[in-house]
């Protein structure tokens, strides 16, 4: 059972909000909206030393109660990250050995993989889901390729294996829903976007087709991602297409 936090991802599909700008008070608005699980994307936040990242978590779970994600992104990945890589990394590891400290780390498979091994040993000790990403913010990889890509994650031990790419078609869209209920089908616990204005119906739609994981915003115009809908949109859509 694919779990964050207290939340069994299989039995129903979480909606992630991403906390990218005032913390504090953003996190208490996502969690009146709905929002299922909270995404602290440190790269976005500008949150580079230990200290800050501690007691802006800290506050968060006291305040809202929800499981968090620990992301902070890669800038070859669409994150803003300025430090060295050695040291995004290090935060991340640092902060997964926290008492209350976040559920799950999001890793990217494109990360060196001595540092990427080292995150993924430190959440594993410590109990933490493992979320393994990919992002190409240009373009679909082929039908077979993002189900290559989907495996490589699983292999570089992924609970969970996150895919968001960039639609030219809808033959792309559906070569994404088809790779992700493949992987689901075998047992493979997926996260699928499909980003921009083509794939925006993927944030309530993926999960119907194995997506265990979908991402929203919290303003409306300010988001990580294009084509994101805000958290009390998807859960409202989400719900009448159950």
């Amino acid at each position: 059972m694919i779990r964050i936090g207290p939340l069994a991802l299989e039995e129903k599909a979480a909606v992630v909000a991403v906390i990218l700008e005032n913390p504090i008070e953003t996190s208490r608005k996502a969690t009146e909206m709905g929002a299922d699980i909270l995404e602290i994307r440190l790269d976005l936040l500008g949150i580079r030393d230990l200290e800050t990242a501690s007691e802006t978590i800290r506050k968060i779970k006291s305040e809202t109660g929800l499981p968090l994600i620990l992301t902070n992104r890669s800038s070859i990945e669409g994150g803003k990250w300025e430090g060295k890589e050695a040291e995004r990394t290090e935060l991340l590891i640092n902060l997964l050995s926290l008492r209350n400290g976040p559920d799950a780390v999001d890793i990217e498979l494109s990360a060196g993989r001595e540092a990427r091994d080292r995150v993924i040993k430190a959440a594993k000790t410590c109990g933490k889901t493992v979320i393994v990403s990919f992002h190409n913010f240009s373009e679909t990889p082929t039908f077979q390729e993002m189900k290559t890509i989907f495996e490589e994650a699983f292999l570089a031990g992924a609970d969970i294996a996150k895919l968001a790419v960039m639609p030219h078609s809808m033959r792309d869209v559906l070569d994404l829903l088809r790779a992700s209920l493949d992987t689901r089908e075998v047992g493979g616990a997926v996260c699928a976007i499909a980003m921009g204005r083509l794939g925006k119906h993927t944030r309530v739609i993926a999960p119907f087709y194995g997506s265990v994981l979908t991402y929203a915003a919290v303003e409306g115009s300010v988001s990580a991602a294009p084509g994101q809908f805000q958290v009390d949109e998807v859960k409202k859509t989400m719900e009448l297409l159950e």
